[in-house]
């Protein structure tokens, strides 16, 4: 410090703090010789090494009562009892230069020992910028440990002065180091070792962890700290080898805090995924697991490879049960999952969290899809053709639906190297396709051939020739400014739809029906579509091209000029979408009826190359048509929409054997188009392995054309995709959807369509806490519907913005309407430290996804009795 920082300082105390009398000792007598030489105005200097102490007491308080002084001595302060100034001393200011008093100032601490302590961290203050960022996080009262403390967070760059964020920043810049080594300590560590900060760091762990060591290391300290917060969220089945490594009772609560809050915060949660995953290898946790049921594993996210060994249970587990399998026990195992930290922190990688959330899904799926089987094991019932075609459109269409969702996970989980499904696909596909699919067409075929095609009308179910008649003929004689859109998505079935009309229906404003049209046959593009056009009569040409009143029905032109004789036209789905408002708007502007094509499943299904992706088509369908419905009634004011296609389709995983062919040695005479699954001519012969009709019959087609279809599920043959077929009379096939969307208006018709997530309780009132952990019982009040949706919350016991608790996510998914089966429970587990009994702490329940505090209760702690008893 030079003569004018010294003058500056000195004269800010007399200036700013209007203090008469400093006292300034300097026992090493660095400024002896500087003190003579300050410029202080009117303030008289006394060397109490030259002036007695009578004679400056006597100058000071009788002489010159209002005068300033500055008293330097090079030496000590003297004991009290040989301080003759005393008296003025303990009401005058006191002063120092050295370096560790000028810092001991500038910091406002008010404990003048820690002089020596701030000497020995003199390196830490040869930066100001260091000295800078401690100012603004010191208390005056802080001792050296705090202080210590706060360094270590100034060295660390903690977000807070905190030693849990301490910890975890320390471990986040060891995960950061281009090669990662846990014997490699951070950067950050060998500035703590430079301060000299390292016994204090290891003596806090020591108090907050209960870790000691000889020789301690973060490296050691990571694996206890991963390990006694695993050893917790197994409870009482912790492996022998993880009970040795698990730290003290209160370190193993505070172990579970600090890397509960490392795994939910945003910034520093993916060290925590890259930290985990070498522990979990160091260790062998997948072999430490051997043998525990999925159940006992369920709350344990400390390690990522926990889900393999939980999907595996859960593999064996189906395996050995799916003919009498428990699919909601198996739900609720994969839905909690679902919502931890591997699947939904978006620390993860997205594909990798999308494949692990798709292999439980295709897990749960299975479940479902044989307790489904287990229902109808005596076989479908149904003793008309009416009754079978109402079974499958209210029950057996979720065999088809669980089928694709599963092979869709599955993809979805392969794609990312969980190859771990391969034997449950086996199961499924011979599930679906032996047994399903062969239950089904055996039964469809009683009807089939046993009349049905002779008339090709089931009681009830509209016919696919009456579709504009019936859906929008009508409508637009009824008034005249009345706009009606059609979307037809080719091959887009039945179990797609419904799927569709429930993602519709969780919609605001938006409300849908679904119905079916039983579908011309053979149930192909050319004859579907052109049955949904308007028209009077449908007729075939002699090469096989349908007519609508004469016009061609084959390409956007010519539907065009059909739909131009009732004021409508023609638009393709990509082109539609591609429009902004204003584009839109011009385009439909004087149309009563507008057509939309969608041609997503059957583009790739048709083709060899892209047959595999039927069911990821058939996924991406759903959601494109979600997205031109929003867009046609939010940007073009569409009141009115209705969706249906021209046929469906099956499908399977598994390629067809023998048995699937229908043995086509030669085309009958009169053959004009023949297909995989249909075959048309005129005056064709009956023969044995296919069903004969008349699409005068089926369609209201004119032109004598005749058809063959193999039956049940066969082919004639496989040229082009053999998985992906249609044409045929399977249900499938033949059950065509139409979905009708309306636009909610009035103000009762809009409060119906809101949707919202379903409501919650915490269940009790004057919440008290007397033990290390405690169970919170919560409630669903509603269950998950079409209007009510599914949420994932996080709950924690907060003190101010800091939780004092571990944070556990909590999903209310429940679709039962009893009350009971819609209670859950969730174990808090509280940091180990002091806790005001007088005190109200929050707990908190936050939205996962946004961090918004949806609920705040009240909670009381006195652990003052419990800890006493507390083993």
């Amino acid at each position: 410090m030079d003569t004018k920082q010294l003058s500056e300082a000195l004269s800010k105390i007399y200036d700013e703090e209007q203090a008469r009398i400093v006292f300034w000792n300097d026992p090493q007598q660095e400024f002896d010789r500087v003190v003579e030489n300050l410029d202080l105005d009117s303030v008289n200097l006394v060397r109490l090494d030259q002036v007695g102490g009578i004679e400056t007491k006597l100058r000071i308080e009788r002489d010159e009562p209002d005068s300033k002084f500055l008293l330097y001595a090079p030496e000590e302060e003297p004991e009290f009892e040989d301080d003759i100034l005393l008296d003025i001393r303990l009401y005058s200011r006191s002063f120092r230069a050295d370096r560790s008093s000028i810092i001991l100032d500038e910091l406002k601490l008010a404990r003048q020992h820690l002089r020596s302590h701030l000497t020995l961290r003199r390196k830490f203050f040869d930066s100001k910028e260091r000295l800078g960022k401690l100012k603004q996080l010191v208390n005056a009262d802080d001792n050296e440990l705090d202080l210590d403390r706060k360094m270590l967070a100034v060295v660390t760059k903690s977000d807070q002065p905190e030693l849990f964020n301490i910890v975890r920043t320390l471990f986040q810049s060891m995960a950061e180091q281009d090669e990662l080594d846990l014997e490699t300590p951070p950067p950050a560590w060998t500035q703590i070792e430079k301060f000299d900060l390292d016994g204090s760091f290891w003596k806090l762990v020591s108090t907050a962890f209960g870790y000691d060591d000889e020789t301690p290391t973060l490296q050691k300290l990571l694996m206890r700290l991963m390990l006694s917060d695993f050893a917790h969220q197994l409870g009482i089945h912790v492996p022998p080898a993880i009970q040795k490594l698990q730290l003290s009772r209160s370190g193993t609560h505070n172990a579970v805090v600090c890397l509960a809050q490392w795994r939910d915060s945003a910034k520093q949660a993916s060290s925590y995924n890259v930290l985990s995953d070498v522990i979990g290898g160091n260790t062998n946790i997948d072999e430490q697991l051997q043998g525990l049921e999925p159940e006992k594993l369920v709350d344990a996210v400390a390690f990522r490879n926990v889900d393999r060994v939980i999907l595996l249970g859960l593999l064996e587990r189906l395996s050995s049960t799916k003919d009498h399998v428990n699919a909601e026990a198996f739900r609720e195992i994969v839905g909690r999952r679902q919502e931890e930290h591997w699947i939904a922190s978006l620390s993860v990688p997205e594909q990798q969290r999308k494949a692990r959330h798709a292999a439980y899904e295709a897990v749960a799926v299975a479940a479902e899809f044989f307790d489904l089987r287990n229902k109808h094991s005596d076989g479908f019932d149904g003793n008309t053709a009416e009754e079978v075609y109402k079974l499958y459109t209210e029950e057996l269409y979720k065999f088809d639906q669980l089928y694709r969702h599963f092979c869709h996970n599955a993809d979805v989980a392969e794609s990312q190297a969980w190859d771990i499904l391969k034997s449950l696909r086996k199961e499924v596909e011979a599930a679906y396709k032996n047994w399903y699919l062969v239950q089904l067409s055996l039964k469809w075929a009683k009807f089939v051939g046993g009349g049905l095609l002779d008339k090709w009308e089931i009681p009830g179910i509209p016919n696919q020739y009456r579709f504009y008649e019936k859906h929008i003929g009508s409508r637009q004689r009824e008034a005249e400014n009345r706009r009606s859109f059609v979307v037809i998505s080719d091959a887009f079935r039945y179990e797609a739809a419904a799927e569709l009309t429930k993602v519709l229906n969780g919609e605001y404003r938006f409300q849908a029906e679904l119905s079916t049209q039983l579908s011309v046959l053979p149930s192909y593009t050319a004859l579907g579509m052109a049955s949904i056009l308007p028209h009077k009569k449908l007729q075939y040409t002699d090469k096989g091209d349908v007519l609508a009143d004469g016009v061609s029905t084959s390409g956007s032109e010519n539907r065009d000029t059909i739909l131009s004789k009732v004021n409508g036209t023609v638009i393709q789905a990509d082109a539609l979408s591609s429009m902004n408002k204003p584009e839109g708007l011009e385009f439909i502007e004087g149309q009563k009826v507008v057509y939309i094509y969608h041609n997503e499943i059957d583009t790739r299904g048709e083709n060899p190359a892209t047959e595999a992706d039927t069911f990821k088509a058939t996924q991406e369908t759903i959601r494109e048509l979600a997205a031109i419905i929003r867009y046609i009634i939010n940007s073009l004011s569409g009141t009115y929409i209705v969706v249906t296609a021209d046929h469906g389709f099956l499908f399977t995983e598994s390629s067809p054997s023998e048995t699937d062919k229908s043995k086509l040695a030669e085309k009958p005479a009169g053959t004009v188009k023949a297909k995989k699954r249909y075959l048309i001519g005129y005056d064709l012969p009956e023969y044995e392995d296919a069903w004969r009709g008349k699409t005068e019959i089926t369609a209201k087609c004119d032109g004598g054309m005749e058809f063959w279809i193999p039956k049940g599920s066969n082919r004639f043959h496989f040229t082009g995709g053999a998985r992906f077929i249609h044409g045929g009379a399977m249900p499938q096939e033949i059950v065509v959807p139409v979905i009708t969307v309306r636009q909610a208006k009035s103000k009762t018709a809009l409060e119906k369509t809101k949707t919202k997530q379903v409501s919650f309780s915490v269940l009790g009132s004057n919440h008290k806490i007397t033990t290390h952990t405690h169970r919170f019982k919560l409630i669903q009040m509603e269950p998950v519907s079409e209007r009510a949706k599914a949420m994932t919350v996080k709950i924690a016991i907060y003190n101010g913005d800091e939780p004092v608790s571990s944070i556990e996510t909590v999903t209310f998914a429940s679709t039962s309407s009893n009350l009971e089966d819609r209670q859950q429970s969730v174990m808090l587990t509280l940091k180990d430290q002091s806790f005001d009994k007088h005190k109200q702490y929050k707990l908190l329940v936050k939205d996962s996804s946004t961090d918004f505090e949806l609920q705040s209760h009240d909670v009381t702690i006195d652990r003052a009795i419990a800890d006493d008893f507390d083993f």
